[in-house]
This record gives structure tokens, C-alpha cells and sequence, in this order.
């Protein structure tokens, strides 16, 4: 379905904010929009939102479930443009889900359980949000597949993972908030601003009144930036991109110094949950 703006879909959509999951896709250009758009669906969305540029166009087969919106991510404050505009206009009870295009979400055992029993989990566990690791997806051969990107042929890093305490203005560290960093941000951080070096996101979140998201993936309520409650470990997830990737090779300032993203501690990605909590890149807390 398509809507004339992000304002037209806000005054005609609550119906649809009504009841989540709610998927968002950040649509930056028109790599694999359609396969992260069923992705998300195939996770267990009830609908997908997807914020699109010109020249893309809902699948035929997903006009009544896909809300497109007309919206320029190049812009200043893009993210926080489209994402604070839906929080406010959702019931507090309403869970989202956001990633850019190219982007995969998987959580624990989601081959088996669907996003809604992976948030009623989360929420009886007295969580509002739930960390997301964003673990950089590359095309083994870029010779062939000069964009980075190749879903069938897709490698990650095994290691090389690893989190900071987050700190305020005079040094002191935050409550279970870590910044975490790894992957190509990490091994290529010479071409990645240091503000856009961390790998955290909070992927999944529901609405509270007065919520808002930071340009930098954090929210003004710090609790919602946390890893896990006070007394144990609670459910992570991972969201799987080559975003990273087909920046730097779409940059002319990165793409003629890199030939290769493999390493030794490249595999090839399984496209499963269990290799993820193998590599410790998520957590099934207590839900199994």
C-alpha cells in the first residue's frame, strides 16, 4: 500500500500501529530491498513499514501488508526524522523492529518461534527493549560481486568482538551499557568516522510515551539501552548486514584500498541462529 507521506501514513495508519511487531526498513538504495522486506515478514511482523526512495515499488504479492512511505534517507537526522515521528504515534504497548535494507534480524531459535513468542518472553521478563548485535556480512569474492553483497556466499568474522563501558561527559560509566565494536568497522576503522564505529543497536523496542531515538541508535531512556536487567542475563539478538560492506566499496575513498574483506577468521555464514550463539554474537538469556 502506498501512502503520500510519513504524515499521511501517521493520520490513516493507526490501525496499523495498533498491534505489533511492526517491521521498519530504512531503504538506501534498491540492494535486496525485497528479500530483508520477507525476512521480517517471514519472522512473524504483522506489517512492514518501509520507508523507500524513488523507483522502488511494494512486491503485488505484499500490497496489503507493506506500507510504503516516501521518505529521503540522505537527509540530516534521517533515522530520528522517521523513527521518533512512529513512536509517538504508537499505543505504549506496541513493539518495533527497525534495520536499513540488506539487513537480516535473527534471535535465538527463531527457526522454530516467531518474533511475537520472542517478545511476550522479553516483556514478561520486565524488558522494554532488547540489544541488537550488528555483525558485518560480506561477499567473498568482490571481483565477482563488486557491491559486496551475495547472499548465497556470505562470510562473516568469527571473532575480533569486543564492548567498552559506555561513559558519560566526566568519565563515569553508565549501568549495564557497554559500546561494542568488531567486524569491518573495526578491521577497516580507518575509513569509518569514529562516531559510526560501534556495533550496537537497539533492533527491537516498544513504544513509551516520551521515548525518542538518538541519532546514534540509543534512546533518551537509558534503560532502554541496556543489555539485560539487573539480576541475570536476558535475550539478545543479532541483525546481520552488508551494509558496512557496500559502503566501503561504494566509497571512492575505501574501494580501490580494499580487494578482499576475507581474513583468517572468515567464515561462511549459515544463515541460522545456533552458528550466532556459537560465536557468542547473541544470548538466549533464560528462554530455551
Amino acid at each position: 500500500m502506498d501512502h503520500p507521506s510519513l504524515e499521511a501514513f501517521l493520520e490513516s495508519g493507526r490501525a496499523v500501529l495498533a498491534r505489533g511487531p511492526i517491521g521498519v526498513v530504512l531503504i538506501e538504495d534498491l540492494v535486496e530491498v525485497e528479500s530483508t522486506i520477507r525476512h521480517q515478514l517471514g519472522l512473524g511482523v504483522r506489517a512492514v513499514l518501509a520507508f523507500a526512495p524513488p523507483g522502488w515499488q511494494v512486491p503485488a504479492d505484499l500490497v496489503d501488508v507493506v506500507h510504503r512511505i516516501p521518505f529521503d534517507l540522505r537527509g540530516q537526522d534521517a533515522l530520528t526524522r522517521a523513527i521518533n515521528p512512529l513512536i509517538a504515534a504508537c499505543p505504549e504497548t506496541t513493539w518495533l523492529h527497525y534495520c536499513y535494507n540488506a539487513e537480516y534480524l535473527f534471535f535465538p531459535f527463531c527457526e522454530s518461534r516467531n518474533l511475537a513468542e520472542l517478545l511476550a518472553f522479553h516483556a514478561e521478563e520486565r524488558r522494554d527493549a532488547m540489544m541488537t548485535y550488528v555483525v558485518d556480512l560480506y561477499a567473498a569474492d568482490l571481483e565477482k560481486d563488486p557491491n559486496a553483497v551475495n547472499l548465497d556466499e556470505a562470510m562473516l568474522d568469527r571473532s575480533g568482538y569486543f564492548a567498552l563501558a559506555r561513559k558519560v561527559a566526566n568519565g563515569q560509566a553508565l549501568e549495564r551499557q557497554y559500546d561494542f565494536f568488531g567486524g569491518l568497522r573495526w578491521r577497516f576503522e580507518e575509513h569509518v568516522p569514529e562516531s559510526r564505529r560501534k556495533i550496537d543497536r537497539i533492533g527491537l523496542f516498544r513504544a513509551q510515551k516520551g521515548l525518542q531515538m538518538r541519532p546514534n541508535h540509543t534512546f533518551n531512556i537509558e534503560e532502554y539501552n541496556t543489555y539485560a536487567c539487573p539480576w541475570h542475563h536476558n535475550l539478545t539478538a543479532t541483525i546481520v548486514s552488508f551494509r558496512v560492506a557496500k559502503a566501503l566499496k561504494s566509497n571512492a575513498g575505501s574501494t580501490f584500498n580494499i580487494p578482499s574483506f576475507l581474513w583468517h577468521n572468515s567464515v561462511p555464514f549459515a544463515w541460522n541462529s545456533q552458528q550466532l550463539m556459537d560465536l557468542g554474537l547473541m544470548e538466549p538469556g533464560q528462554w530455551f
